[in-house]
């Protein structure tokens, strides 16, 4: 009881701070998103995501360098696919030279020991920008299972070492890790968006990919029939159990701040690893408020990202993930 205890005693200076300090940011608790393009020399900034770029893969092979010398060691490939390439079957995606396929092996060849991740979803390949296959004005789930199937296999066969599928069909872990299991990739992980919700945060990244559902007659304008009701909570403990059941070794949480609720739930259910992915939008937020002098943008990133590890992520997917690390050394 007080004037015996007085909580300030262990707040009084940096140093016992740091030391009672329940938790830590490390470069080891991040994944580095990155975004690839055709082309050579290509380093495009993405208008609605200040600071961060598109790379062609002679770029990308400088950037995972630099990513690995600053102590990251795990990045999450998505490629921007032409428009000549897409159509509503994915067909590019199971391309073995296809953009992703050929950025997986830039980045081993580049660091053979980097932890690659790759963003197994149709939407950047579809015409539509939905992450299955439309017909009749519905996406069509176990005909997209089959193709994302085919399509992690892919990435596999060309170097993947852990799998991260982002569309929300149902089924489609248990599909990807008995494909898997029959070709022999057996020490392939599956990193699954278990708990992706329905938000508003993701319109910077559908910039970055030119991957937002197109308006057109009969084509449904949103996500909402695969994605998760943002109002959810039971659900997506659902959602994780099945995903862990059907083989994934590692589940996600998206998009981060807003879903903190959901991650500690998950966290209390299950006992593999939970990511959060810091979507682009909470990016952007903070990019913007911070340009305007209303926020320490320093502060914030690291404020944000301490109550992201705190509710329980395991590792943290984040276009912060370069400016973080400079910031804790």
């Amino acid at each position: 009881m007080y004037p015996l205890n007085r909580n300030r005693r262990l707040r009084t200076n940096e140093a016992v701070r740091s030391l009672v300090r329940e938790t830590a940011i490390t470069p080891d608790d991040f994944i580095v998103p990155l975004f690839v393009v055709e082309g050579k020399n290509i380093k495009e900034e993405i208008a609605s995501m200040p600071g961060y770029y598109r790379m062609s893969l002679d770029l990308l092979k400088k950037e995972v360098k630099e990513v690995w010398k600053l102590g990251l060691k795990s990045v999450l490939l998505f490629v921007k696919v032409p428009e000549n390439l897409k159509d509503n079957a994915g067909t590019e995606a199971l391309n073995a030279e296809g953009l992703m396929q050929r950025a997986i092996k830039t980045v081993k060849d580049a660091v053979p020991e980097m932890l690659v991740m790759t963003d197994v979803a149709l939407d950047p390949y579809s015409s539509f920008g939905h992450d299955g296959i439309v017909s009749e004005g519905k996406i069509i789930n176990d005909d997209t299972t089959a193709v994302l199937a085919e399509m992690g296999l892919s990435h596999a066969k060309a170097g993947a070492d852990i799998l991260a599928p982002s569309d929300m069909m149902d089924g489609r872990i248990f599909e990807i890790r008995s494909l898997l299991e029959d070709e022999g990739f057996y020490d392939t992980g599956i990193m699954s968006y278990s708990a992706k919700y329905a938000s508003a945060f993701y319109g910077p990244f559908r910039d970055a990919l030119d991957s937002a559902p197109v308006d057109a007659e009969n084509i449904p304008k949103n996500k909402n029939t695969y994605q998760m009701d943002p109002a959810n909570r039971d659900e997506a403990i659902r959602e994780t159990l099945m995903d862990i059941e059907e083989g994934a070794d590692i589940v996600m949480v998206k998009p981060g701040l807003c879903y903190l609720d959901i991650v500690r739930d998950i966290k209390n259910a299950v006992n593999v690893p939970v990511a959060v992915y810091q979507v682009s939008g909470e990016y952007a937020m903070i990019k913007a408020a911070s340009e305007k002098g209303w926020l320490d943008h320093d502060a914030v990133v690291l404020e944000q990202l301490t109550a992201i590890k705190r509710a329980g992520a395991a590792m943290i997917a984040s276009y912060f993930a370069k400016e973080a690390v400079k910031l804790i050394s």
